[in-house]
């Protein structure tokens, strides 16, 4: 989101284009004993200290962890076919029910609640989780981030093929993107 906080404050000067795509951190069912991964979440302590994080809470609840990536990957791309404010909207609302309100984001009644909480046409949804294609598109941006040598999200990918891996600071961001544009002017 810091990303989209510098791409906003740099609206008037550039064309910051931000285009999201998927990188599985478990590509395969993978169940982990809930005690396991509470302790796990203990780790989302460290970003959410950071200026502008987003919402983190360790795992509080008795839901089962999620078992793998692909389903809520496969609902971002099926909500984004609803536009591109759905598709932001929905991918917020699942990223803090998985972070902040300790939801499955693997389970399809987890997927379904977040859809209906963002307003979403529940029979294009429906139908649009159904298509292979997502699936098939979710897996080959998985492959093609692998291919580049990520292995964590986040991860910006900048014009050019540079990696910025790891959560940053807004600042950060936009020091690089500042340096790129005095680049490409230079040249």
């Amino acid at each position: 989101m810091c990303l989209e906080k510098v791409q906003e404050e740099l609206r008037e000067t550039v064309d910051l284009r931000i285009e999201w795509k998927s990188f599985l951190l478990r590509p395969s069912v993978e169940p982990k004993p809930l005690e396991k991964f509470r302790r796990y979440t203990e780790s989302w302590m460290r970003p959410a200290g950071q200026p502008d994080a987003g919402e983190f809470r360790v795992w509080a609840t008795d839901e089962e962890p999620p078992s793998h990536s692909i389903p809520s990957a496969v609902a971002v791309k099926a909500a984004g076919r609803q536009g591109a404010a759905a598709f932001t909207r929905y991918h917020r609302a699942i990223m803090h029910a998985y972070f902040a309100r300790n939801l499955n984001v693997s389970s399809r009644g987890t997927i379904d609640l977040v859809a209906r909480e963002c307003d979403l046409d529940m029979e294009a949804f429906t139908r649009d989780l159904a298509d292979a294609s997502i699936a098939e598109q979710v897996i080959a941006e998985h492959n093609e981030a692998v291919e580049l040598g990520i292995s964590g999200v986040p991860c910006v990918v900048l014009e050019g093929g540079f990696t910025l891996p790891g959560a940053q600071e807004r600042a950060v961001y936009r020091n690089i993107v500042q340096r790129l544009l005095s680049h490409q002017g230079a040249s």
